[in-house]
């Protein structure tokens, strides 16, 4: 057999692919300054206070918004579930995946949300991508709000492989939202997908004035609802319960990993799209599904949710009370009624009060270019109903000193 000679031309365009991977960028430059936010290691973790790096942290950058997943309830359930099924369900819903506890889930969910089905998925990320891949096609327009979650920006690009046309409108604008449609043929299939609340900055979607739009173009409306579940709306029922919507919006997608303290996603909506989506979601379809644990943690989150309502209560009254003194402090924060608190700096600034906060055991989130405008650092604060009264009060004299010190206030 002859021996296949490869030459060095072709070798160097076979490696160019992985220039970018040895070039410095960001990180790197950040590292060098000793300031990296990233991937700190979390040893430990009792809800608000967590063991991170070797040392006590109050944690205000969790999505764990009910602080259940150290609900004793949630882990108890988890373990039962474990020693009745084992760690994993070894195949997809379709073919040997299904649990009881998956029924069971669905069910209780459907009825939580007033819906008439539901459907599990194994991750929120693949939710996304596995309710709207299916729903659009060759010549449908998919018309997306710009700030809308990665996970629905993976599910445009697959719709644009599919030859459906994506639209990303304005921010929060109906009247861009408007603009955009009366572009697309009238007679063309349509659909409209938004972020309840939206995951870096709190805002909650102007659900009213797009629903409006949306009802005189004859254009359903679907909702990424990971931030709102849980959060706002009668009982933690999320962003289309909050503006009575919840009979006007086609279906509503989430994902475990925030308020249901597990991993996984759902989608709830009539029986008749559920069953579409059950048997032509290639996510749900070529996937494993969700394992015994992650099911029985959502299952029990989900029960003590709907057993303690005052749950959403506390969590919005300690969201009230951070926002409105880093206002008056004098921090750039914008009004707002969800667990997320941001906070605009410049980009410089922002990582040095990242640093100061983390010194004195206080880690939030920040999010640098080009996940926000060039030049500028936004800070998250996520609080929890689990954050007691002590927790705050450090939150806010620490945001004090630091701000002054900083020159921020």
């Amino acid at each position: 057999m002859q021996k296949l000679t490869i030459t060095s031309t072709t070798q160097n365009r076979q490696y160019d692919i992985f220039k970018k991977c040895h070039t410095p960028g960001k990180s790197d430059e950040y590292k060098a300054k000793g300031i990296w936010p990233y991937y700190k290691t979390i040893y430990a973790s009792e809800g608000p206070e967590v063991n991170m790096e070797h040392r006590s942290i109050i944690m205000f950058g969790s999505n764990n918004y009910l602080g259940l997943t150290t609900h004793p309830f949630v882990k108890n359930a988890a373990a039962r579930a474990i020693k009745k099924y084992g760690t994993s369900c070894s195949g997809s819903r379709l073919l040997t995946g299904t649990i009881d506890l998956h029924i069971e889930l669905e069910n209780k969910l459907a009825n939580f949300m007033d819906k008439e089905a539901c459907l599990l998925f194994s991750t929120g990320y693949q939710t996304s991508q596995g309710v709207i891949q299916p729903l659009v096609g060759r010549g449908d327009y998919l018309l997306s709000d710009k700030d809308n979650h990665a996970s629905i920006v993976s599910a445009g690009l697959i719709a644009k492989g599919l030859n459906t046309t994506v639209i990303r409108f304005k921010h929060n604008s109906p009247a861009d939202l408007e603009k955009q449609i009366q572009k697309i043929p009238s007679d063309a299939c349509k659909l409209i997908v938004t972020d309840g609340v939206f995951s870096a900055d709190g805002s909650v979607v102007n659900l009213q004035s797009f629903y409006s739009l949306a009802e005189y173009y004859n254009i359903p409306i679907i909702i990424d609802d990971a931030h709102g579940f849980g959060v706002i709306g009668d009982g933690g029922r999320g962003t289309a319960n909050h503006f009575n919507l919840q009979d006007e919006i086609s279906l509503t997608f989430c994902t475990f990993s925030k308020s249901l303290a597990s991993i996984g996603g759902f989608v709830v909506g009539n029986k008749e799209e559920i069953e579409y989506l059950k048997h032509y979601s290639p996510a749900l379809v070529f996937s494993a599904s969700p394992s015994p644990a992650s099911t029985a943690s959502a299952l029990a989150a989900l029960e003590v949710l709907m057993k303690q309502p005052e749950l959403v209560t506390r969590l919005q009254q300690n969201a009230r009370f951070v926002r409105t003194h880093l206002i008056d402090l004098g921090f750039d924060v914008p009004e707002g009624e969800t667990a997320i608190i941001p906070i605009t700096v410049n980009e410089e600034m922002g990582l040095k009060l990242w640093q100061e906060l983390f010194d004195r055991n206080i880690f939030v989130n920040v999010f640098v270019p080009p996940a926000t405008p060039a030049g500028k650092c936004l800070i998250r604060n996520s609080v929890m109903a689990s954050h007691e009264q002590k927790h705050l009060d450090y939150l806010i004299e620490t945001y004090k000193y630091v701000g002054q010190k900083l020159g921020i206030i």
